[in-house]
């Protein structure tokens, strides 16, 4: 048991992910998390009145499994298969995420300071999910799918648009990382 309450090394999980890829390429699927935004809208009969929403999304209901399963498994992986420990970062991120006034740093996957409750009940903290959720679906519908299908999916399948959205998403990492986001937390 203890096995399963460290992180899976990249020997195991990476043909994990190949094999269930493999499975999709020949079923003609393609797998992306963002598709379903699209696949719930035309569900709630939106298409009616925006055309890019009519489409039969009976034919694409398996990968709302996809979101499904990723939301039980997540759910199992965090109440039953965690270890608790801390997570490891590099000491340099960590000296520079204190002098922005982050304190537990490495305690869960995401600060409280930017997304506990009481962050995101403040002007800076609906702001920033407000905007970043409009940027992020803005970017994600003008790139033609998500981070998990260009990279998974498009790489894959050696497809070049993705390539060039993988490379995109790269460079707005770094831009974000260390241009705006030390700009909002100071």
């Amino acid at each position: 048991m203890q096995y399963f309450l460290n992180p899976w090394p990249w020997y195991v999980s990476g043909p994990l992910i190949s094999l269930v890829m493999a499975l999709l390429l020949y079923l003609g699927k393609s797998f992306g998390m963002s598709s379903n935004l699209d696949t719930l809208c035309s569900m709630t009969g939106v298409g009616k009145y925006i055309n890019f929403f009519n489409f039969n999304w009976k034919e694409r209901i398996w990968n709302l499994l996809v979101v499904l399963g990723a939301l039980i498994g997540g759910g199992i992986a965090h109440n039953f298969l965690s270890n608790g420990s801390f997570i490891h970062l590099n000491a340099t991120t960590i000296d520079e995420l204190q002098a922005f006034g982050f304190q537990n740093i490495g305690a869960s996957l995401v600060p409280e300071e930017l997304f506990g409750l009481e962050a995101i009940l403040t002007v800076r903290g609906f702001f920033i999910l407000v905007v970043g959720g409009l940027l992020i679906g803005f970017g994600t519908r003008y790139a033609g799918g998500c981070t998990s299908g260009h990279a998974i999916t498009g790489l894959s399948s050696m497809q070049l648009p993705s390539l060039i959205a993988v490379c995109g998403f790269f460079i707005g990492g770094l831009i974000m990382t260390h241009f705006i986001l030390p700009y909002i937390l100071s």
